[in-house]
This record gives C-alpha cells, structure tokens and sequence, in this order.
C-alpha cells in the first residue's frame, strides 16, 4: 500500500495505455520505498494509501527498485502478472545482484532496465531482461536505428522515454520501438482552425448547461433524450458504484433530486467530454477525470464552493486543445462556457493556474513543486497526496464506465 505516488503512462503504438510508471516520492530517485513497520503503520492510518491497482487501473506496474531491495529485501507479495521489476542501476554488476535477478525472473517477474546510451547488450545481465527503456532527449536516432535490430533479434521489447510530442511519437515507431513514455498524446496534433462538427452540437449545449449557474432540467432532458448514446453513458456514470452506491437512478430528474444540482452539472460536463474526444486516446479523457476530481477536492479542501462547479469544469476541460487540436483562444469561441469558466482556461485565474501546476506536478513527479504550491495554497503537502489519491480512484472508476463504449484510438 503507497500513499505518496505519481505514475505516468506507457502507450502502446495505438495510443492506448500498456502500463503506469510508477515514481515514489519517498524512495531514492522514484524507486520502491522502503519504509519502517512503525511508519507504514502511521502512513496507513493518517494518508489512506492505495494499492497498485488503485493506482494502475488493472494495468501493469513498472517499479523501480535498488540494487539492495533486489538482493535482500525484495517485496515477493506482488504479482508477477501485472509487476514488471526495473533495476535502479543496470550497470551493477555483482554476482549478487544477478542471482537475485534469475530468482526474481524464476518467480515469473519481467525485468527492464534503463538504457540510454543502448549499451545494454555489454552487460552480463542482459541475457535476464525483458524490456530496455531509452531516454530519446539522451541518445542520437542514428544510433538507436543502428542498435534496435539487436535488440528485437533478442526478443526484447523497447521502450522510448521522454516522447513528449506528436512528431517525437512518429518518429519513435518509425525507429522500431514498441512502446511510448511521455506527454505527447496530450499535445494537440496539428493546430487547425475549423468549426466543430455539427453532429457535436448536442455535445455543445450540455457543455453550455453544465457551466450555467441556470439549470433548465426541461431542456437538458430533451437534448440527452434525442441522443441514444448521451442516455446511455450518463445513466452509466450516474449508476457507476465509485459516484453512487445507494439507488439506482432511473431519470435525470431522480438523479437531480438524489445527487443535486451541482452534481448533476459535473456529470453532465463529463458526458460531453466524454462524447467530445471519442476520437481520440482514451488517456487524455482518463487524465481529464483526474484532473476534474483533484480540482475539485482542492475548491472543497479551500472552502471555496461555487454553481456552477467551476474548479471541477476547468480541470475537465484543461486538456481541450489535445482533445481537439485546436488553440485555447480558437475552442473557447465556439462553446457556450461562462466568463468565469473562460478566463481560468486562459490563464487568468491564480487560484485555477495554481491547481493547474500542481496536477501537472503530480503528473511528472515534480515534487518540489508540489511543496511550493502547498505552502501557496495553505494546505499540508501531505494532504494534497490524499487529495490526489482519490482523484485517481474516483477517475479509474469512471474510465472503467466509458471504456467498453469507447472507440480504439487511431495511432
């Protein structure tokens, strides 16, 4: 069980999540910590921690994990199945360190290693490993073109780290890797000026309603009624066990009597996210969950309350331009949202500016700037890992909804 955690995702070539990175702030360079009994007692009492697949949504685990962890502390409670074990050091070459390896691949663990230079075929572990990563910002194309055919001779799969855009992404299959780490699935691909579809304009007036302090349950039962699909995905996320676990809710106006007005305004931001991304990866509307629910947590932990939920919409919609590969400025004039609203995805509100680098801290596992935006915000840095914690499961819960319904994204 983990308390202070951020993870990143691994894509595969269609852009769908493969596993999460999974970088630990109290273990030396992200690695496994290794805590005392006594302080894994408090942690669990005061920081309620997750479990991987809290964490990882079902999906598999990369952890990080020392040279002594490995040879006399490694944790044999994970499951082989969804962990793969990465050295903190490939270069360790004790015969230790490598029997500790054959017993850890003996017990059905895949090992990765971290290979920037792609020398890894020198070292005497090599024949154990199962998945090299390659920092792309560290190493010449030239060089990894010129490596890769040996690598994948030796049934061993590459991963590309630091892949953080579109044309990094195209560049890194055409090499030959497998696998994709970085940000890039949440640029835009190429800014392009263009009006939204009209088949979105349903999409467009939900996302109008769910920003008006205004709630015309009349008219916003009509436009979900005219669409089959927007019916179906809301009574899905309205009856999903993470948001409600009571009644089952059978009517928009059961769910406004039940959940109330600003929840149902959230759900139905949600829905028209949802709807308005179905072509593209399902990791940015995942990411967009998180994102939603921590500004959400944030606004409640700082007292600030507000209907429209306006901390909730702006973390929603904070990832619009990848969604639609347009600007901020070019989206914002074609949807209905409130000045309020607006001005927050422009930039223009310091509360929202500082939940928006503090999610993208958590994200990247920038924890110094977690600390700075703790003692901006006034809330215990600690406490800002709670936050985010249930921000994860809350937006698992809600993926988990959505991704039986969602097209496969196009790489």
């Amino acid at each position: 069980m983990f308390a202070f955690i951020a993870r990143q995702p691994i894509l595969d070539k269609d852009k769908s999540v493969f596993a999460y990175e999974l970088l630990f702030r109290d273990g030396k360079s992200g690695a496994y910590p290794e805590h005392s009994e006594e302080k894994a007692r408090f942690i669990s009492k005061h920081f309620h921690p997750l479990g991987l697949d809290d964490i990882s949504g079902e999906k598999t685990s990369f952890i990080t994990f020392s040279s002594d962890t490995l040879i006399s502390r490694f944790p044999t409670t994970l499951n082989p199945d969804s962990v793969v074990v990465e050295l903190a050091d490939p270069a360790d070459n004790t015969s230790a360190l490598f029997q500790a390896c054959q017993h850890i691949k003996q017990l059905g663990f895949k090992l990765a290693i971290d290979d920037p230079m792609m020398v890894g075929l020198k070292h005497d572990i090599f024949p154990l490993i199962d998945i090299v990563k390659v920092d792309v910002t560290k190493a010449r194309f030239e060089n990894i073109e010129k490596q890769i055919p040996q690598y994948h001779d030796a049934n061993v799969k590459l991963v590309a780290e630091q892949v953080n855009t579109q044309d990094n992404f195209s560049t890194c299959i055409d090499l030959g890797f497998d696998l994709f780490q970085g940000y890039f699935f949440s640029q835009p691909e190429a800014r392009i000026l263009r009006q939204l579809p009209t088949s979105k304009m349903n999409v467009v007036e939900l996302m109008g309603a769910s920003a008006s302090a205004d709630f015309d349950i009349v008219k916003i039962s009509q436009i979900i009624e005219r669409d089959a699909t927007l019916s179906f995905l809301l009574f899905k996320f309205i009856n999903n066990p993470t948001i409600n676990k009571r009644y089952k809710i059978t009517s928009l106006r059961h769910a406004l009597n039940y959940m109330g007005e600003v929840e149902i305004k959230k759900f139905i931001a949600l829905l028209s996210l949802t709807s308005l991304g179905d072509e593209k990866p399902l990791e940015i509307i995942h990411m967009s969950l998180v994102r939603a629910k921590f500004f959400d947590l944030l606004c409640e932990q700082r007292g600030i309350k507000s209907d429209p939920p306006i901390a909730f919409l702006v973390g929603l919609f904070s990832l619009l331009e990848a969604l639609l590969d347009q600007s901020m400025p070019d989206i914002l004039k074609q949807l209905p949202l409130s000045d309020e609203v607006n001005d927050a995805l422009l930039g223009k509100n310091p509360e929202m500016n500082s939940y928006l680098s503090l999610v993208r801290a958590f994200e990247s596992a920038l924890w110094m700037t977690v600390i700075k935006q703790a003692k901006l915000l006034n809330i215990d840095q600690k406490q800002l890992h709670v936050l985010y914690n249930q921000a994860i499961v809350w937006g698992n819960g809600v993926r988990s909804t959505i991704s039986s319904h969602y097209p496969r994204a196009i790489a």
